[in-house]
């Protein structure tokens, strides 16, 4: 009885090998890209809109993956296309400006930060691309500072869904925006 179960955990094991070796030899090496920040250019174009990004105020976000930059025109339109359950499970890397760095008119490049790690503000009147107005802060007392300013509300990157952003664009509706 003891050599039936030692021979089956052999075979067991040497079938289990096997299989992982196959599957080793089956898989490309897919080389890693740097998952760093990028800057804008003023020829780029939002990937969900196909607007020239440098046309608008405000902070900008972008997408930084194995198979390329998509940048956007705004971090609502990041929040958008993020949203989407076919881009939820892309292997991405996340950045938006860092506001508490940047004028609003010229947001700054050299403070990009990790967008799942940001305070956003939304409801607050100040002009942006595409509807919602998302402020993306680094340091959270700056976040409040500007959500109290402007009556808005402060949230983190888990906070916003859909509905979230369909509420903060018709919360907008009807201010200056482009």
């Amino acid at each position: 009885m003891m050599s039936y179960l030692e021979g089956r955990s052999a075979r067991l094991i040497a079938i289990a090998l096997l299989g992982l070796s196959l599957l080793a030899c089956g898989k490309e090496d897919v080389e890693q890209v740097a998952r760093e920040p990028v800057a804008f250019h003023q020829e780029d174009e939002c990937h969900v809109c196909g607007m020239v990004i440098s046309e608008f105020e405000g902070p900008k976000g972008q997408g930084v993956g194995n198979d390329g930059v998509r940048k956007f025109c705004s971090t609502a339109e990041m929040f958008g296309w993020w949203l989407q359950p076919e881009n939820r499970i892309s292997d991405v890397s996340l950045f938006v400006h860092d506001m508490g760095q940047s004028t609003w008119s010229s947001p700054d490049d050299a403070h990009l930060i990790d967008a799942t790690q940001a305070f956003y503000v939304i409801g607050i009147p100040l002009k942006s691309a595409m509807g919602a107005s998302l402020a993306s802060f680094a340091d959270e007392a700056a976040a409040q500072t500007l959500a109290d300013e402007h009556g808005g509300q402060m949230l983190r990157f888990e906070e916003i869904d859909q509905q979230v952003l369909q509420q903060s664009a018709s919360s907008q509706h009807g201010h200056d925006m482009h």
